[in-house]
């Protein structure tokens, strides 16, 4: 691990990890379908700065299932933002919506920025998605990043890491996600992503 934080990805097999995006869609930006009004109510609280802006590329599908994987997913990316935010690898938010291997290697990503006193700020995109449900209640989503005008901001100096955008600043996910009945929530339980795709650069 460097000493310097590179902006990359959440999940990545790459062994310099870092920073990803957090929410402020253009597509659906409505809270998944509950299964009851008490399992919404229920949903953690997510706040963020105004110095972070996020779009989703990612319209409704028309399909009730598949478009909760995408309003969920979004909320499962505000959550792991928060956190990063709330300087927490722990904060409660992203543990609502990750169980498992993935829990477990958002804990360590968000532990890189606590250890470094690192938060982010600028702008993220996400885009491309393609998403996958099975009747026995899994489900599959992958979809790209990009994080070109998205930085490193160190807390204790404000000082802002400006990076040029280079192949790395394109990002591609897959996660794994089966369906929490007693929450309403599709729960990731893994995610892998790789900086540098092919198939997320413009």
């Amino acid at each position: 691990m460097t000493t310097t934080l590179t902006l990359t990805a959440c999940g990545t097999e790459d062994t310099d990890e870092s920073a990803k995006g957090s929410y402020k869609a253009t597509g659906s930006t409505e809270p998944a379908p509950a299964s009851s009004a008490t399992a919404l109510d229920a949903r953690p609280a997510i706040e963020l700065p105004a110095d972070l802006s996020y779009t989703f590329d990612w319209p409704k599908t028309g399909d009730k299932e598949r478009d909760a994987v995408l309003a969920d997913s979004e909320q499962s990316i505000k959550a792991v933002d928060q956190a990063i935010v709330n300087q927490n690898a722990l904060d409660q938010a992203y543990l609502y919506y990750y169980e498992g291997e993935a829990a477990s290697t958002t804990e360590k990503f968000v532990q890189n920025y606590v250890d470094h006193k690192a938060g982010i700020t600028g702008s993220y995109r996400f885009y491309a998605p393609e998403v996958n449900v099975d009747k026995d209640g899994t489900a599959s989503f992958s979809y790209c990043e990009d994080q070109g005008k998205a930085f490193v901001k160190y807390l204790e100096t404000d000082k802002i890491e400006e990076t040029e955008v280079t192949a790395k600043s394109y990002v591609s996910y897959h996660t794994s996600l089966r369906r929490d009945e007693s929450k309403g929530v599709w729960v990731i339980q893994e995610i892998v992503s790789q900086s540098g795709s092919e198939k997320c650069r413009p």
